[in-house]
Parts: C-alpha cells; structure tokens; sequence
C-alpha cells in the first residue's frame, strides 16, 4: 500500500499551518515554496481539504489558508481518507473460487471460536484486521502531536549544543 504524493503534500501544508497558527493564514504562494509544488497543484489538494472543513480560505489580498479547527483536532486519518478516499483497502475477489469454498467448509468442520460457520474469507478477515490497526494508529496522530515530536526534537537538539 502507498499513499499519494497528494497526502503527503497535504499533511505537510497542515503542519506548516499548524505551526504557523499564531500569525494567522499562509498564502498559496508561501505553501507551494515552502513544500517545493507548484501553487495549481497544491491549490486542488487545499480545496480538497477545504471542502472537507480541514482547513478554511481567507478571502482577500493578504488571504490565504489557515486551520478550521485545532490542530489537536486534526487527525492523519482524517486527512488520508480526504485525499485518499474512503474506500476499503481490501477487498476479497475470490470468494466463489474452490479454495475459497473448501477453506470454509473446513471452518464449519472444526468449528473452532474463531469461526462464526459462515463462508467468510479467512484473507479478507486478516487484511480486515490490519486495516482497523493502520486506522486506530492513524486516528491517534494528530498535526498537533507530530508538532509536539518536532519542538521536543528541536529543543532536545538545542540543549544538546549547549
């Protein structure tokens, strides 16, 4: 699995607004420098993120983007399903294939806790299972925490100098 290049610009265009919150909105021109895109790229993944309520435009000559909600209240999920989508990362195609029915029937023989006798894809329950891990991890990190990491990186840096 590999997220798009578009994710990455865009979790990176909520950090640098996140970091920069206290002067208020960036300007398209300002984020495309800073992330080394092209401001029309960058533009539709800032809409994106706008139509979703993620971040807000600023109207006006000194407008720009700035966050709509705390950057605490931002999580990585939230803006990899905006870019991404919300699709299901998997999804089994093999469910009228031999294997597929005789793996089941064994289930259904053995009875075992762990099956419930139906003919669920034993693969798609594993890939089912990895997914709801990848998103619980992805909904604890927020833009705040991954700033949090930074000034404590950058502070222990500093003490380190000193």
């Amino acid at each position: 699995m590999q997220f798009s290049k578009s994710t990455d610009y865009a979790l990176h265009a909520l950090l640098h607004l996140g970091h920069s919150e206290r002067r208020s909105n960036i300007g398209i021109k300002e984020l495309s420098t800073t992330l080394g895109v092209s401001e029309s790229y960058l533009s539709k993944i800032m809409s994106k993120l706008r139509q979703d309520g993620i971040v807000r435009a600023v109207p006006g000559v000194n407008g720009g983007y700035e966050l709509s909600r705390p950057a605490d209240q931002i999580t990585f999920l939230d803006v990899i399903q905006v870019i991404e989508g919300r699709q299901q990362l998997f999804e089994c195609s093999n469910t009228n294939s031999q294997q597929h029915r005789s793996l089941a029937e064994e289930g259904v023989v053995q009875q075992d806790h762990e099956c419930s006798g139906k003919s669920e894809c034993l693969v798609e329950q594993v890939m089912n299972g990895a997914e709801q891990q990848l998103h619980q991890y992805l909904q604890e990190h927020t833009i705040q925490s991954v700033l949090d990491m930074a000034f404590k990186c950058s502070n222990h840096e500093a003490n380190k100098k000193e």
